[in-house]
């Protein structure tokens, strides 16, 4: 229970009809979850709008609404609180009820288009291996001590964060890494959280079906920066041209890292095989078993995190060097004939180009490359016909396929694909919807010394089909195909 006063400390308010000595027994913003005591927050969303769940909470016990419009019909034992954005308010409540405990322990945001996951992952597992209570807030998971939660959205809701903060507060987590997508940042999800630290890995081409423009885009991921208070340090990725436009105006210590332009932080590849590559990061040399420029880019944006939250240099350097890839992230699969698959969640143009730049390194151009790759359906469309001009005009054979066809025809997908194929290139493009048979498809045209990319969907599990999900694993069919 908490008092309605307490929980509207810093919401901004316009109007508030009814009592507001109350006590609070639940915060909710589904009606359905609403009991006696609780408090709903009427959320307008993209399909549902909450203000028209209004009376359902309140049949369900909800004796305290905050919504952006009044309704015209309002119950005497009813306390309304009218706010500007009720998203805003809901993040700012959540971290009220919890006692705010980001507070408590240092919290770094991660935002970019590619490399969250994989530097957040890096960073709690470094952290870890440096002997340190850590949390992780990914695309992947959630997980604090020996919990571990599947994630369900790259950024959580504003009740859910706090709550797992809350946890690992109890746990005695000190450090907090989290990935803050872009959505996230629009939806005020990130707001309440005190963060020690931001981190921007880079921005391409993605979610302009969300954003409209990709300004509108990179204006929504500068807004965590634009919060920073004096005492956090904002990271910016140098070799990524909005770097410097992404710190602009930030209150945050502004530090940059980068491979190819002058940085606070540097790093160079000095070698790359298989097994990994060896990296100088500063002056210290050091061998992790990652691949391509990106890996290189997130391995020092986490030496630099590291540096920047005090903890010793050769520790840290020891740490990642132990490091392994991150589940869905360049996926080695060697099958015993010699193939080579890898699993990759390249699921945009830019991301799709370093991998085939991290492939590149590694052939001798004495064996082919074959790439099974679909885009989403619900999506951007415009980077289809991208995605395809790319993966043709770097693979010797490519299978053109379903990912996550959502609502729409996986054919119609694909043709989007196929139109960006340059005239050239056709002849290398085959198409086979059936993601189980695409990989198939490619396990069986492979010969000794190939390599085999699978891009798009990494670490999921699942494909999503007119509304359903089905159990699909990318890794786990390509280990049972490779030696097949």
């Amino acid at each position: 229970m908490k008092p309605l006063k307490e929980l509207l400390y810093k919401v901004r308010i316009d109007a508030i009809s009814g009592q507001t000595d109350l006590d609070i027994a639940l915060i909710a913003f589904d009606s359905r979850s609403c009991s006696k005591g609780s408090l709903f927050v009427a959320i307008k969303g993209g399909v549902v709008d909450g203000h028209t769940h209004i009376a359902s909470a309140i049949e369900n016990g909800a004796q305290a609404i905050v919504c952006q419009e009044m309704p015209k019909a309002r119950k005497e034992e009813v306390t309304y609180i009218q706010v500007e954005n009720a998203r805003e308010a809901l993040a700012i409540m959540a971290a009220n009820w919890y006692d705010h405990p980001s507070k408590s322990m240092k919290v770094v945001g991660v935002t970019g288009t590619n490399g969250k996951t994989s530097v957040t992952t890096m960073l709690h597992e470094t952290v870890t291996g440096l002997g340190f209570q850590a949390g992780l807030i990914s695309t992947i998971k959630i997980c604090y001590g020996e919990t571990v939660v599947q994630a369900t959205h790259t950024t959580p809701d504003p009740l859910s964060i706090q709550f797992h903060l809350a946890q690992m507060r109890e746990q005695g987590v000190a450090f907090c890494f989290m990935e803050v997508s872009s959505h996230g940042i629009d939806q005020e999800r990130h707001l309440g959280i005190e963060f020690a630290g931001a981190v921007f890995t880079n921005l391409s081409h993605d979610h302009l079906d969300y954003h409209k423009t990709f300004a509108n885009y990179r204006d929504v991921k500068k807004r965590l920066f634009d919060a920073l208070g004096s005492q956090a340090f904002a990271l910016a990725n140098s070799d990524d041209k909005n770097a410097k436009y992404m710190l602009q105006n930030t209150k945050g210590r502004p530090f940059f890292y980068g491979l190819k332009v002058f940085s606070d932080f540097k790093a160079q590849v000095l070698e790359t095989q298989f097994a990994g590559m060896q990296l100088r990061i500063e002056d210290r040399e050091l061998y992790a078993p990652f691949h391509g420029a990106f890996n290189a880019s997130n391995l020092l944006a986490v030496y630099a995190v590291c540096v920047l939250l005090d903890f010793d240099v050769e520790e840290v350097l020891v740490a990642l060097s132990q490091l392994k890839p991150v589940e869905g992230r360049f996926n080695l699969i060697k099958g015993s004939e010699g193939v080579h698959a890898i699993v990759d969640f390249a699921h945009t143009p830019d991301a799709l180009t370093n991998v085939y730049q991290a492939i590149e390194e590694l052939r001798t151009r004495n064996e082919r490359l074959i790439t099974v790759v679909g885009c989403g359906g619900n999506r951007d469309q415009d980077k289809r016909p991208e995605m395809g001009k790319i993966a043709a005009q770097a693979s010797d054979t490519v299978v053109f396929t379903s990912d996550n066809p959502r609502d729409e025809d996986p054919m119609a997908i694909i043709d989007q694909m196929n139109a960006g194929v340059a005239v050239e290139h056709t002849q290398k493009v085959l198409i086979q919807p059936d993601r189980y048979q695409a990989i198939k498809m490619a396990m069986r045209m492979a010969q000794p010394n190939d390599i085999v990319l699978i891009a798009g969907k990494g670490h999921e599990r699942y494909q999503e089909i007119k509304g359903e999900r089905f159990e699909f694993d990318d890794v786990k069919t390509v280990k049972e195909l490779i030696n097949a």
